[in-house]
């Protein structure tokens, strides 16, 4: 994979990295909904990555959780924000982690099919 142009500094310093404002961001990390763009030169940023969700054991399993705790127990979960990005013909899902910030949203969704060599049939 190729560093984008903002981790090698090709984009000027005074401008920030370049990214597409996605109103309902939060919304749609907190429900786990993709968002769907076409933006693929727009950088990931940290904020894509890292809410945390916390549940309580009750919540997810009462019938279970009544007769063998007496208190709740609570689970922590770490939840991202989850892509559709356009790559000229469909929408690829991307999961965002911590590994892709400072890279492009394009660069997960290729564009190019694989070269498959096949041998001819009439020989």
């Amino acid at each position: 994979m190729h560093p984008s142009l903002i981790v090698r500094g090709s984009r000027s310093a005074w401008k920030g990295p370049y990214f597409v404002s996605f109103p309902n961001l939060k919304n749609a990390i907190e429900n786990n909904i993709a968002i769907k763009t076409e933006a693929r030169g727009s950088t990931i940023l940290p904020n894509f990555v890292g809410c945390v969700r916390i549940n309580t054991v009750h919540a997810m399993y009462p019938p279970l959780t009544s007769l063998l705790l007496p208190l709740p127990l609570f689970v922590v979960e770490l939840s991202s924000a989850r892509f559709e990005v356009h790559n000229g013909q469909t929408y690829v899902p991307i999961m965002v982690t911590q590994d892709m910030v400072g890279h492009k949203l394009g660069e997960f969704a290729q564009t190019r099919k694989r070269f498959k060599y096949r041998t001819t049939k009439n020989k």
